[in-house]
């Protein structure tokens, strides 16, 4: 597995974003997939978890009724569309495959991608 972030960049509080995570070379349609974040200085924290059909969603606290994960299986491909960032949201932002385990620990996850970078700031 393969993982590639995209979606990344520079926004202004309030804005929007929508962030992607493609696998290229071996489907993950079979597997959950979750988004952490990790801001300069802090631990890898836990943003939102997807179940392998989309049937299940999971956001931690502080990103819930804003951000919203979703998946095309056809495509190979998770979504997180993030709503009314706010500057605390400033963060690499990291997609991994879920194998087993807690949802929304770290160490349930492998194949992570690279990250990418969102800045909320105006």
């Amino acid at each position: 597995v393969q993982l590639q972030a995209s979606g990344g960049g520079l926004v202004q509080p309030g804005g929007s974003l929508r962030l992607s995570c493609a696998d290229s070379r071996r489907t993950i349609s079979n597997n959950g997939m979750g988004w952490f974040r990790q801001a300069p200085g802090k631990e890898r924290e836990f943003v939102a978890h997807i179940t392998w059909n989309g049937g299940g969603r999971y956001y931690a606290d502080s990103v819930k009724g804003r951000f919203t994960i979703s998946r095309d299986n056809a495509k190979n491909t998770v979504y997180l569309q993030m709503n009314s960032l706010k500057p605390e949201d400033t963060a690499v932002y990291y997609c991994a495959v879920h194998l087993r385990g807690s949802y929304s620990d770290y160490g349930a996850y492998r194949y992570w991608g690279q990250g990418t970078l969102v800045t909320v700031s105006s």
